[in-house]
């Protein structure tokens, strides 16, 4: 097999979801300023007494709400080893007309750092 002519590949997709908690924190305030394309960032949330596994997700200083349970697993252990640097996190759909827990739609894709 021949990998030299081979390009490395830049991502790899992760998972998507819609942002849960949206419509219980800053999502309201924040929905200007959204759009699709938008990076966001994950912060572990390890003390988090709902979720021992709870991940937010932030626009800026917005925190919008968190990667839905059954989606959070394997990201808050990486992010736990501090691998913060890996995920390449963004908005794909936004719904306004829609209940508030549907509105922001995100892809999460895993980035080659090599």
């Amino acid at each position: 097999m021949r990998t030299k002519d081979i390009k490395p590949i830049k991502k790899v997709h992760l998972d998507n979801f819609h942002i849960a908690g949206f419509g219980y924190w800053d999502g309201c305030e924040a929905f200007e300023h959204l759009k699709v394309g938008t990076k966001l960032d994950l912060v572990r949330e390890a003390d988090n007494a709902f979720d021992p596994y709870a991940v937010a997700i932030y626009c800026g200083e917005y925190k919008l709400g968190f990667i839905p349970r059954g989606h959070n697993h394997d990201i808050s252990k990486y992010l736990d080893m501090g691998l913060d640097d890996i995920y390449d996190v963004r908005i794909t759909k936004i719904s306004p007309e829609v209940h508030p827990e549907d509105q922001v739609e995100v892809i999460v894709n895993i980035l080659n750092r090599s």
